[in-house]
């Protein structure tokens, strides 16, 4: 029970601050002083982070440490600087990876990830920590890192206070029961009130509408929206439809009749800097766009350069130079020119800005300062900048309501909606924050009402075991006590919650079945005989189906390998039907992709699911060498040249002969079911539905059962199969009926890369040994690197050495994906060459110009900040192989290749 009074360290601490704590601030704070850990989910803005400053007052005001941890460097680094100007520069210290501060200090600032490897590691510095406040802790739904979160709740001191800090989900009791359970007394504080009012408006047009009908909405049960904008809405979509467009007369939120251009639909948004111009008129900056494409953010800063746009002040554009100054001053200058430095400088003058994760950091950085300070008005954004970042603005615009996620086109979620708009409204300088979104054909109010209203946004775990988690456990506490640890996880407390409303659904299914069974006679009823027997038949015709299935994309898989360059095919149906010429082959026996281009002058890779039988050459005919298929030319050229072959496409494929026809277990079947004795009955079809729903009830309930078999205990049981792995590959024995680390598994330890068993594996065969510094960290950028698309990276290792590494490394993959497909656990990513190039030559200390070009050369081109971005993967993993190579070769090449990179920008952006 959390008392009524505040404690005297709560006292001392409110004495400090500029401001009165609010009431969810105070009962958070107010449990802490109790001595419990809490749990503090409030909107963006609403002042979460005073929970963990007081976490941190307390701990100094006891003489001991906390550790503030955050998701990301950026918000480190600024967290870092806040606490630094409150505490003093010798009470603070920052953990991020690439900087280590005053490590030693009472507090410490460091990503999560930092402190999940120092539990690990079982760190010295772990002694006198009382408590650990982890920002941002909803990021533990996040499915590439969200793991190392509960890692971390797991993981600290019974007697650590945790402070955990989260956006507004609405499972926030399910996640604080869980906590209560792992961690002990733990106080749930929930806030769904934002500190500033938000209004939610629609620019239709030149026009900027309320969403909801203030009016209306005071005596209505729900939000009402507003008349106005859905009849000019609907205006809109009928002129579109008519060609034509006359703007009606009525009444905005900007008090003008004006409307588009007689004659014309305006279907789409006004352009980029007239919609910065009307918010400026209407009070409303500075203002971030969310434009979900870092392509479409820097368009959108050279669309408002280009049309004349100035948002600043002449005595403004010099402090934003002396900003940029400090920023910059110790970036070479002839990096700055290849960064695009004066353009982006001329734009930051006229108080405009892109800001994304292809930006050099420290452009970003530069950004954010002169955006807070008030210097910056209008910022075009990805959604990376709501993850956390302190950027409010006055005002949010979203430009669209769908965004990619990175496999397809998809609709925002209401979650997305509300983590965006939460930037609108600064605190203290705002009285209400503004959400707009820009009209075009498709948007329904309706649409954004739902996104604007919808308060439900569970959070669910990302959390399964890794190769490195399972070495640790073991390691640490041994198999029976890794496995009632990963039992405790909150992934399993989820999953166990789910299994008491199958279990319900289970009783329910026997009580039907039980009824249904009774009408058909009983148990001992013939019926019941006859109706397995029409069940056994129905599933024999579905599998000889599938199995006919299999059979043909077995039969097609095997053709398409054959494929020999040149060779002409037939693409027998869907859009890219017709004839086709095989430019490239494709080896792979599971999923052949052959590169392919059609008649219709499309190039593209095909797959056995475009070939419903086999495929077979037509005839051939003869390629250059080299054929660029990206080139409009050569795709026209050898489309014509296909065309004039004369090789015409075959008529309609011979109908494949079904394998049930020759099935003698499905033709007993059939006589069983026509001799038995109810086959005859006169109320048979009657009783036959109500078989089959006693048949689908049964399915139903056995899949049930299954369900519940698989859940329980589902975390443990894949711990269990990496450990079959890890054992047959020597990380770990068995020595007396127990479970040992061995000293290649002690090596393992130390390797927290996403492909953790694949640089283990490498390490210990040798694979990496007799490589330079600069082709170390080429091959082991394989392994970091990501492209942003399939099918971009194409690079080829730059030296001998490198090349014969790589397919060394690539041969280690493919056993170890093989490996991992028998045991049933997920696949480890195959490495990637699209950095190799940039990796190599920037560590062979050639100009930055030179390496982005040649990025470009050899694949998609990057960006500055991208270029950054994986120079510092590539460092943290050296790191890590420095400390857990087997041998000195390696461990010294790791260690000079990290100095190599180090080095220019990425020096710069590491301080």
């Amino acid at each position: 029970m959390v008392a009524d009074l505040d404690g005297p360290r709560l006292t001392e601490f409110t004495s400090l601050l500029p401001f009165p704590l609010d009431p969810f601030q105070r009962r958070a704070c107010r449990a802490l002083e109790d001595g419990h850990g809490v749990l503090v989910c409030a909107p963006t803005g609403a002042g979460k982070t005073v929970v963990g400053e007081f976490a941190v007052h307390l701990a100094l005001s006891s003489g001991a440490k906390c550790f503030y941890t955050t998701p990301i460097k950026a918000l480190s680094n600024q967290k870092f600087a806040e606490l630094t100007a409150r505490y003093g520069r010798g009470h603070v210290g920052l953990l991020t990876g690439d900087q280590s501060i005053n490590s030693d200090a009472p507090i410490v600032v460091m990503t999560t990830e930092v402190l999940r490897n120092m539990l690990y590691a079982e760190s010295p510095a772990l002694r006198g920590l009382s408590h650990v406040v982890m920002d941002e802790v909803h990021y533990l739904a996040d499915r590439f890192r969200g793991a190392v979160w509960e890692e971390v709740i797991l993981h600290l001191p019974e007697d650590v206070r945790l402070v955990s800090l989260s956006a507004t989900v609405s499972n926030a009791e399910e996640f604080g029961a869980w906590m209560e359970t792992v961690r002990g007394n733990t106080a749930v504080v929930v806030d769904e009130t934002r500190p500033v009012p938000l209004w939610q408006h629609i620019l239709v047009g030149r026009r900027l509408f309320d969403l909801f009908d203030v009016d209306a909405n005071a005596g209505a049960s729900g939000p009402v929206i507003d008349k106005t904008l859905v009849r000019y809405v609907k205006e809109k979509v009928n002129a579109e439809r008519m060609g034509a467009w006359e703007a009606p007369r009525g009444r905005g939120r900007s008090g003008r009749g004006g409307g588009g251009r007689p004659g014309r639909p305006e279907s789409r948004p006004i352009p980029r800097p007239e919609v910065i111009k009307l918010l400026d008129e209407e009070g409303l900056l500075p203002a971030i766009t969310f434009v979900f494409s870092r392509a479409g953010c820097d368009i959108a800063v050279d669309q408002c350069l280009r049309s004349g746009l100035r948002l600043t002040t002449d005595e403004q554009a010099v402090q934003i130079g002396e900003v940029i100054e400090r920023h910059t001053a110790e970036i070479p200058r002839g990096d700055l020119e290849v960064l695009g430095f004066w353009e982006w400088r001329d734009a930051l003058e006229r108080g405009l800005a892109a800001h994304h994760a292809g930006m050099l950091p420290v452009f970003r950085h530069t950004v954010e300062e002169l955006f807070v300070r008030g210097l910056v008005r209008a910022v075009f954004a990805t959604e990376t900048l709501a993850l956390g970042i302190n950027m409010p603005a006055r005002t949010v615009v979203l430009e669209r309501l769908v965004k990619f996620n990175g496999e397809t086109h998809a609709n925002l979620s209401p979650g997305e909606y509300t983590q965006l708009t939460g930037r609108a409204g600064r605190r203290g300088i705002d009285v209400e924050g503004h959400a707009v979104v820009l009209w075009q054909s498709g948007v329904e109010p309706t649409e954004v009402a739902g996104l604007a209203t919808t308060r439900t946004f569970p959070l669910r775990s990302s959390f399964r075991p890794s190769y490195n988690m399972a070495i640790n456990l073991v390691e640490r506490m041994g198999v029976d006590a890794s496995r009632a640890l990963l039992e405790r996880s909150f992934a399993q407390y989820q999953a166990d919650a789910s299994v008491v409303g199958l279990v319900r659904g289970i009783e329910r299914g026997a009580a039907t079945r039980n009824e249904l069974l009774t009408k058909l006679g009983g148990a001992d009823s013939p019926y019941v005989e006859y109706t397995e027997l029409r069940a056994r038949l129905k599933e024999r015709e579905r599998e000889l189906e599938r199995q006919g299935r299999t059979d043909r994309r077995n039969d097609a898989v095997t053709s398409l390998v054959s494929l020999r360059r040149g060779d002409v095919i037939s693409i027998p149906s869907g859009r890219r039907s017709g004839l086709a010429v095989v430019l490239e082959t494709d080896a792979n026996s599971v999923d052949p992709r052959p590169l392919v281009l059609t008649e219709d002058k499309w190039a593209g890779r095909v797959s056995s699911a475009d070939f419903p039988t086999p495929v077979s050459a037509l005839g051939s005919m003869r390629l250059p060498r080299h054929v660029d298929h990206r080139t409009a030319r050569t795709r026209r050229d050898l489309a014509s040249a296909l065309r004039s072959t004369g090789i015409t496409p075959p008529g309609r494929g011979r109908r494949v002969r079904s394998s049930a026809a020759d099935d003698r277990e499905l033709s007993t079947l059939r006589r069983a079911v026509r001799s038995h004795p109810c086959h005859t009955w006169p109320d048979r079809e009657h009783l036959a539905r109500l078989a089959e729903k006693y048949s689908r009830v049964e399915r139903e309930t056995d899949a049930m059962r299954q369900k519940v078999a698989a859940t329980t205990n589902s975390l443990a049981r894949t711990f269990d199969r990496i450990l079959a792995l890890l054992s047959e590959r020597g990380y770990v024995e068995h020595v007396d009926g127990e479970v040992r680390v061995t000293e290649r598994g002690s090596k393992l330890t130390r390797l927290y890369s996403e492909s953790d068993l694949l640089v283990a594996e490498c390490l210990a065969e040798g694979v990496w040994r007799g490589l330079g510094p600069a082709e170390l960290a080429s091959v082991v950028s394989a392994v970091v690197f990501e492209s942003r698309q399939e099918g971009e990276s194409m690079a080829q290792g730059p030296t001998g050495n490198i090349r014969h590494a790589l397919a060394r490394t690539l041969a280690t993959w493919h056993d170890l994906r093989a490996d991992e497909i028998r045991l049933k656990l997920p696949p480890t990513r195959e490495p990637d060459t699209g950095f190799m190039i940039a990796v190599y030559k920037w560590a062979r200390k050639e100009s930055l110009e030179d390496v982005l070009f040649a990025a470009g050369q050899h694949g998609r081109a990057l960006s500055g900040g991208d270029f950054v971005r994986w120079c510092r993967q590539v460092i943290d993993l050296l790191d890590q192989i420095r400390t857990a190579a087997p041998d000195t070769e390696v461990s010294s090449a790791a260690s000079k290749a990290i100095s190599a990179i180090r080095r220019g920008v990425v020096a710069v952006d590491a301080a």
